[in-house]
């Protein structure tokens, strides 16, 4: 019975990859927006029937392949956090964050792209989604930081919001402001190289880049 239930659910899990292998081809050719269970069971010889056993709605195939997609950028950052210092590791975190980026352009699209309409991500996504910016702040706590320059004092309501961000390490609300902003930096540039905003200005883009990169070590007070 137990070497039967294994079976089937090697089965079911190698069905269920192959289900999201397909919908990924079909989102590097049409899009998110015109994804449907149909098209992915028509390109497997499936009936529609027998798919929505494994994916009930298109939104849950949808939160599926998000997730998969930050869980990969979120394995490449903490893979690629590698150095003696923590500027070596930052720099090598957003390094592996833009390889993985360039080399998975449709599933980056699809994760801090454009929103895709009529669907909303369930809170499934929220742990997956965190991995990138928690290896970036989790790199700033094992250093003594020291900003390239003091900014003005956080309001009130924006000290706030700070403190209600649930952390794995303790560091200051400045800090945590800074990580913030330099992680909406890191992924508006990924964003401008992938969809081709650079082009003719600083592209190609790795020289723009690295440079960039040592700066937002600097902000953030990576020593």
């Amino acid at each position: 019975m137990n070497a039967a239930r294994t079976a089937r659910d090697r089965a079911r899990a190698e069905l269920t990859q192959e289900i999201k292998n397909e919908a990924r081809r079909q989102l590097a050719i049409d899009g998110a927006q015109k994804l449907s269970l149909r098209s992915v069971a028509r390109a497997l010889g499936m009936v529609s029937s027998a798919l929505y056993r494994y994916f009930p709605s298109r939104d849950e195939l949808l939160t599926a392949l998000i997730i998969d997609a930050y869980n990969a950028v979120g394995d490449a950052a903490e893979g690629g956090k590698v150095g003696q210092t923590p500027r070596e590791r930052w720099t090598a975190a957003c390094q592996a964050i833009r390889a993985w980026a360039r080399a998975n352009p449709h599933e980056y699209a699809l994760i801090y792209g454009s929103p895709i309409p009529g669907y909303v991500a369930p809170a499934d996504t929220v742990a997956a989604a965190a991995r990138v910016p928690l290896t970036l702040l989790s790199i700033l706590g094992e250093a003594e930081l020291k900003p390239a320059f003091e900014s003005a004092p956080l309001t009130n309501g924006l000290a706030g919001q700070l403190a209600a961000i649930e952390l794995d390490v303790d560091l200051p609300l400045e800090t945590v402001n800074r990580a913030i902003v330099v992680w909406s930096q890191l992924f508006g540039m990924l964003s401008f190289e992938l969809f081709g905003q650079f082009v003719g200005s600083v592209d190609p883009t790795d020289e723009f880049f690295a440079h960039a990169t040592g700066q937002m070590a600097d902000f953030v007070g990576l020593p």
